[in-house]
């Protein structure tokens, strides 16, 4: 798949998610086969753009390219000025937020709220493409809510606008991550529209993503709270939709060296006090489907120091290797 200029190595791209895809997680994701990995949003409001916040998330310092940052607000010329920010900043693809379902952001009319306002959202992508020279891309929502779908609308004003290419998570805002998302939107979208599209929701395992692509006919994937603990799903897929094989999970040893590395990036990239609470969440997602994991996981949350926090790492993972091997 292309997205102006760059053409992707495989088709599989892990969603942007506040607060989870910093540079760590979107540099693991993308050693272990997702073709590109899209930034937590950036806002839009200047104010706030010195921020220690707003900095971390406009680091790309050693990033595989393509690099996209995904830039979230209402004001079109405000829009426009995020997005000069981040191009100047190496910002390679520009990702327009339209998707975002949280409270705190629809309630000042952003993110999915946006899609109520068709022409607001016609004027705020027209002025982000007009002012940069780097493809933009957009993501969005199958609606507001399940009477007011109007995805297949919005994907004609994006690619009238100029739009590289469009990702659709299947439900609308009112849904929430509830029920099952809907690919025949999806589809639909995809059938009316020649721009690349992506399809967002509900892919967990190799055989819903070959499933999701049959069923919408789109372009790629994206993958997001399904990477959460579980960045090699990445592999796993790419490995299926080429051989039609299931790769075995992981073993102990590797699942434990992959957040062993992770929570080192996060230390290094943050700080140790930032480092090490940002952490823990990884550490739960990623110990969750090891038995035994509870008391090791209350230890983990309840420790400040980084050394520490990777020798109970390191503790956990290495009896867990050792037992299997005395079992074997």
């Amino acid at each position: 798949m292309r997205i102006g200029p760059y053409t992707l190595s495989g088709r599989l791209i892990l969603a942007p998610m506040a607060g989870v895809t910093d540079r760590p997680f979107r540099q693991m994701c993308k050693r272990l086969g997702a073709a590109m990995a899209v930034s937590e949003m950036v806002t839009s409001d200047e104010r706030l753009w010195d921020t220690q916040k707003s900095r971390l998330r406009r680091d790309h310092a050693g990033e595989v390219e393509p690099i996209s940052v995904q830039i979230l607000g209402t004001d079109p010329e405000k829009m426009a000025q995020a997005a000069r920010l981040n191009v100047a900043n190496g910002a390679q693809i520009i990702d327009i937020n339209m998707g975002c379902p949280a409270k705190k952001v629809c309630s000042v009319a952003a993110g999915s709220a946006l899609m109520r306002d068709e022409p607001l959202v016609g004027r705020i992508l027209s002025s982000v493409v007009s002012a940069v020279d780097v493809p933009v891309t957009l993501k969005i929502r199958t609606g507001w809510s399940p009477s007011e779908r109007n995805a297949v609308r919005i994907a004609r004003i994006a690619q009238e606008a100029g739009i590289a290419a469009l990702a659709v998570h299947g439900r609308t805002r009112a849904c929430g991550y509830k029920g099952e998302a809907e690919y025949d939107t999806i589809a639909a979208v995809k059938a009316q529209v020649s721009i690349p599209i992506i399809a967002n929701g509900d892919i967990g395992h190799p055989e819903k993503a070959q499933q999701v692509l049959a069923l919408t006919g789109a372009d790629a994937l994206m993958i997001g709270r399904a990477a959460q603990g579980r960045p090699w799903i990445f592999r796993e897929i790419n490995h299926f939709l080429q051989t039609g094989e299931l790769l075995p999970e992981p073993d102990v040893h590797e699942v434990g060296s992959l957040l062993l590395e992770h929570v080192e990036n996060l230390h290094a990239f943050y700080g140790e006090y930032m480092g090490v609470r940002i952490a823990r969440k990884h550490i739960a997602w990623f110990s969750a489907a090891q038995p035994n994991a509870a008391e090791f996981r209350s230890q983990v949350v309840r420790e400040e120091s980084a050394q520490k926090q990777l020798e109970l790492i390191r503790q956990f993972f290495m009896r867990k290797e050792l037992n299997k091997g005395v079992a074997a």
